[in-house]
């Protein structure tokens, strides 16, 4: 990668670990959200300069959206995971409460970067939306292509929209994330009816 010098001339290749500096801006987004990350967190986190991290990513609007994209990793495991073998139905179950599982046992209850950002900046900043609006895609696509599987092997209604379903379960999980935020470990079994509440409900 090149990084433009400031007289529009075309520089060295970057002399840092780029994925290791966009997963420190995006744990910083994730830990503080966009408001509260201050130019010297990112400084901190990355161990870069404030001008060498601007060069290469223009601004703090840039470095925010490197983080949401760099955050659709998640997304894209999570659709993997329902795309393994084994019962649609439960292949949902295992991701849900895996999801719930992680942000109850995480030291900090940071929920769901995408979710976060689309409540503190996507009502204000079209970009930010869209940013949320593929990350949420990628999830949903992989929700209703199990959907459509457990349609196939009778565990899903057949006769419903596998799309509505789809949202209706994405739904779900983005609450339980903010749910889990302040729910307390030793009430887990909460959350866990909620799945199994909403894979009845599609059932």
């Amino acid at each position: 990668m090149i990084v433009p010098e400031g007289d529009g001339t075309l520089a060295r290749p970057r002399e840092f670990d780029e994925d290791q500096v966009l997963d420190a801006v995006m744990e910083t987004f994730w830990r503080h959200g966009y408001e509260g990350t201050s130019a010297q967190n990112l400084v901190d986190a990355t161990g870069l300069g404030r001008g060498s991290l601007y060069a290469a990513y223009t601004n703090k609007d840039g470095l925010f959206e490197q983080a949401l994209l760099r955050y659709r990793k998640r997304a894209e495991g999570h659709a993997d995971q329902l795309r393994q073998k084994g019962s649609p139905k439960e292949r949902l179950r295992a991701l849900m409460t895996d999801i719930v599982d992680a942000d109850l046992k995480a030291a900090e209850r940071r929920g769901c970067l995408a979710t976060n950002s689309a409540i503190e900046m996507a009502g204000r900043d079209p970009r930010v939306a869209e940013l949320v609006r593929q990350n949420f895609a990628i999830l949903t696509r992989g929700i209703e292509e199990t959907i459509r599987r457990g349609q196939v092997t009778g565990e899903m209604r057949p006769e419903a929209d596998a799309s509505a379903l789809a949202l209706f379960v994405l739904n779900a999980v983005q609450g339980l994330r903010v749910l889990a935020k302040t729910t307390r470990q030793q009430d887990r079994k909460k959350l866990i009816a909620i799945i199994d509440h909403t894979l009845a409900a599609i059932a």
